[in-house]
């Protein structure tokens, strides 16, 4: 089925998810819209995290695509089961197989979370791990400061380790947890930050290679990979600033992109 797969994002961190598509399902042309205008989506509430993201299903909707990848944990939590049951093409998350790869990856049940205000407090991960292995021991934590960050190209130096080492600090109190999960698809983007911080002793689990992985396996057992052999055109639209846009697209993928746009996707609220 030669229709491409949609991916939407608060901004630009779902890119790295992207990034594991291409790599994986090199033959799939891909539509990505970042949300980049209203982002972050963590300190929203629950109806805005749902508006915003319909929002964005809505247009890539109109371009025909044949499976949605939500890239963006936030809206996984709030609206996933939600989108699953309303829409007649399959829904991928990043959540689950985040979960799975941290159970996959550690040694001691000592599991710890981090990720936007938003995805914390809906519990997602807790209850997506807890379902698998109910006897992990999960330690979560908010760290509303890396979605700015990112979001500004603020990925290496010293202000930004010092920014990361403040939020992770409370961490400190599990010096036992051996698997820490980026639990936004923005976070990779800090990823030797972060190592560098929780130390070498800590495995880092991103989604976006199970998720990419999940993505494919749907496809194959739906008989929905396209068989084409023509080069892949993906799409790439934001409704913020281009040039940020561009700007940090051009680190994920050590490149320029082409076919990126700015569109508006917001509508009137009565």
């Amino acid at each position: 089925m030669n229709k491409p797969i949609g991916v939407i994002d608060s901004g630009v961190g779902g890119l790295t998810v992207v990034h594991e598509l291409m790599r994986q399902l090199p033959r799939e042309k891909l539509i990505y819209l970042g949300d980049t205008l209203r982002c972050p989506y963590g300190p929203r509430t629950s109806e805005e995290i749902r508006r915003f993201t319909w929002e964005m299903v809505e247009f890539l909707l109109t371009k025909d695509i044949k499976m949605l990848v939500i890239a963006c944990n936030t809206a996984t939590a709030y609206t996933l089961n939600e989108l699953q049951n309303q829409l007649t093409i399959p829904v991928v998350g990043v959540i689950q197989p985040g979960a799975r790869a941290a159970i996959k990856s550690t040694l001691n049940d000592h599991v710890g979370i981090i990720g936007t205000e938003g995805t914390i407090r809906s519990n997602a991960y807790t209850e997506a791990l807890n379902m698998i292995k109910p006897e992990l021991y999960i330690s979560s934590l908010a760290c509303p400061t890396f979605v700015p960050m990112v979001e500004q190209g603020m990925l290496s130096g010293e202000i930004a380790r010092l920014t990361v080492a403040d939020a992770l600090y409370p961490l400190k109190d599990f010096p036992d947890m051996d698997t820490l999960i980026l639990g936004c698809t923005h976070y990779p983007l800090l990823k030797d930050v972060i190592q560098e911080v929780v130390g070498p002793q800590v495995t880092l689990i991103s989604s976006s290679e199970e998720t990419a992985r999940e993505t494919s396996t749907i496809l194959e057992i739906n008989q929905m990979l396209n068989d084409g052999l023509e080069h892949c055109h993906h799409q790439f639209f934001t409704t913020g600033d281009i040039d940020i846009f561009t700007s940090l697209t051009n680190r994920i993928f050590n490149s320029s992109i082409e076919n990126l746009r700015s569109v508006s996707i917001e509508k009137a609220v009565i």
